[in-house]
C-alpha cells in the first residue's frame, strides 16, 4: 500500500491501520514522491490525499492513469460534489471526505481490493458488443484493442458484459464500484459512463455501446446499432 498524506498524523493513523489489518505500507508527504514510489513498487492501492505539495492529489492520480490501473482512494478537506466528480473523472476508485471514521476508510479500501485482487481464475471471458472483458487477466478489450480500465470501470463493463441488453440503474451499479452508498453520489456513475465512453465508443457524443435509458439508468447492447 501507499499512503500519499502530508499531514503527519493523519499519515500516522492510516499507516496504523493498514498495519493492523496485515497490509504493509509506505507513507509519503507529497505528490512527486508518491508519483516516484508508486512507479517504483507499484502498490496494491494508493490512499491519496488530494491536497499535497509539489504536485496535488488530482495530479498524481492524472499520471496514475497514464501509467496504469494502481487503484485510488482520494482523501480530501473540500466536500462539494464537483472536486469529488473531478477526481472520478481522472480515475479515482473512490472518494472520501475529512473527517472520516477510521472504519468507514478501512471498509472502503476492504471493498476496493476485493474488486481488484479477488481470484478470478474460474470466472468465464465475457463478450457483448464487441467488447471483451477477461477477469483472470483484468483485460478490457474492444474491437480487440485493450482498454485500461480502473477498478470501476472495469466492475462497470464485468457486469454489464454478463447481461448485455439489462438495464442498470445507477444505484445499481453504485453498489457494484463501491459497495456501500454513503456518502457516495449517482452521478459519480455517470462519471465512469462517460470515462468509459470516451474508451469504447466510436464517437463518444453519440454512443452506439453503452446507452442510456432515460429515467432508468444504462444498458450494452449485445449487438452494436
Amino acid at each position: 500500500m501507499l499512503v500519499a498524506e502530508d499531514d503527519d498524523m493523519q499519515a500516522k493513523l492510516i499507516h496504523r491501520l493498514l498495519l493492523q489489518e496485515g497490509h504493509t505500507a509506505v507513507v509519503v508527504h507529497d505528490g512527486r514522491a508518491a508519483i516516484d514510489e508508486a512507479k517504483s513498487r507499484t502498490p496494491d492501492l494508493v490512499v491519496l490525499d488530494l491536497m499535497l505539495p509539489k504536485v496535488d492529489g488530482l495530479g498524481v492520480c492524472r499520471v496514475l492513469r497514464q501509467d496504469g490501473d494502481i487503484p485510488v482512494l482520494m482523501l480530501t478537506a473540500r466536500s462539494t460534489e464537483d472536486d469529488m466528480l473531478l477526481g472520478l473523472e481522472l480515475g479515482a476508485d473512490d472518494y472520501m471526505t475529512k473527517p472520516y471514521s477510521p472504519r468507514e476508510l478501512l471498509a472502503r479500501i476492504r471493498t476496493v481490493l476485493r474488486r481488484t485482487l479477488r481470484p478470478a481464475e474460474d470466472s468465464p471471458v465475457l463478450r457483448a458488443g464487441g467488447i471483451t472483458v477477461d477477469p483472470a487477466r483484468h483485460k478490457v478489450t474492444c474491437d480487440g484493442s485493450e482498454v485500461p480500465c480502473t477498478p470501476g470501470e472495469f466492475a462497470i463493463l464485468h457486469a454489464m458484459t454478463a447481461e448485455p441488453d439489462r438495464v442498470f440503474s445507477r444505484r445499481q451499479l453504485l453498489q457494484l464500484t463501491r459497495g456501500h452508498d454513503r456518502a457516495s453520489t449517482e452521478r459519480a456513475i455517470d462519471v465512469h459512463v462517460m470515462n468509459l465512453r470516451k474508451k469504447i465508443e466510436p464517437d463518444p457524443r453519440r454512443p452506439v455501446r453503452l446507452l442510456t435509458v432515460f429515467g432508468v439508468g444504462y444498458k450494452l447492447t449485445g449487438q452494436p446499432t
